[in-house]
């Protein structure tokens, strides 16, 4: 492979992770923000009951939603590992298992989720329950669910913690990104230990962290990418050492 040729293949995981990372953002916000906030009634299970009834559309499309968001975040966790690699192999594939951990466990709070409206539409073969048990048991795999996803947020947070140490001392991608993924994912392991420790200090706010550091990096790597030049002579200092 020539160095032209190099330049272009990790350049072009780049820009695979920048896309990804575009796809990741518009369907997780609707899959797993819009769509909740027009499903979930706080505090009103009859209400949100109804909701899921009356919009069972837009409940499938969140879900279709989530779907897309899983497979570009599994292709996402593979041009991070490329683009790291060379730093630390082996905190790479740290960063690559607790983020599939994350994925999975994410994906079987979801489909508790998905589970409630399936509950709903089993009505007619489950007649010897009333109407309004069937209404709280779907409300309940809903928050279970809710609370599911919050619990497995931890091994992502930890996940961007190493993947933000090997940014920053990668060399080849800017140092503020290494800095701003670290403190999402201690914001994001912190509100994980504050839920199951103390609730009502468990702010969202801490989440917010993700949309100040995420989508900035994600424009970076479709506009800029790495510094081929310091990412190769990286990659050839760890093959010599």
């Amino acid at each position: 492979m020539t160095a032209s040729e190099g330049a272009d293949n990790i350049q072009s995981y780049a820009r695979l992770a920048g896309v990804l990372g575009v796809l990741t953002l518009v369907a997780g916000g609707f899959g797993e923000a819009y769509v909740p906030s027009q499903i979930l009634v706080s505090g009103d299970p009859a209400a949100t009951v109804r909701n899921v009834v009356a919009s069972e559309s837009l409940f499938r499309w969140g879900f279709a939603g989530y779907l897309v968001e899983a497979l570009c975040d599994a292709g996402l966790t593979v041009a991070f590992w490329v683009l790291v690699r060379p730093v630390h192999r082996n905190l790479a594939m740290g960063m690559v298992v607790f983020r599939i951990i994350s994925t999975c466990g994410f994906a079987a709070a979801m489909m508790l989720w998905f589970g409630a409206l399936q509950t709903l539409k089993a009505a007619p073969q489950l007649a010897t329950l009333p109407p309004d048990h069937l209404g709280a048991l779907a409300y309940t795999l809903l928050r279970v669910s809710g609370f599911g996803q919050a619990l497995f947020s931890t091994f992502y947070g930890v996940a961007n913690v190493i993947f933000g140490a090997l940014i920053y001392r990668s060399g080849y991608l800017p140092r503020v990104f290494g800095v701003g993924f670290v403190i999402m994912g201690i914001a994001f392991t912190l509100r994980t230990f504050l839920l199951v420790l103390a609730p009502e200090y468990a702010s969202p706010l801490l989440l917010v962290t993700a949309g100040i550091v995420f989508p900035p990096f994600i424009v970076w790597l479709l506009v800029k990418g790495v510094n081929v030049e310091k990412f190769h002579g990286r990659a050839w200092q760890r093959a010599t050492t």
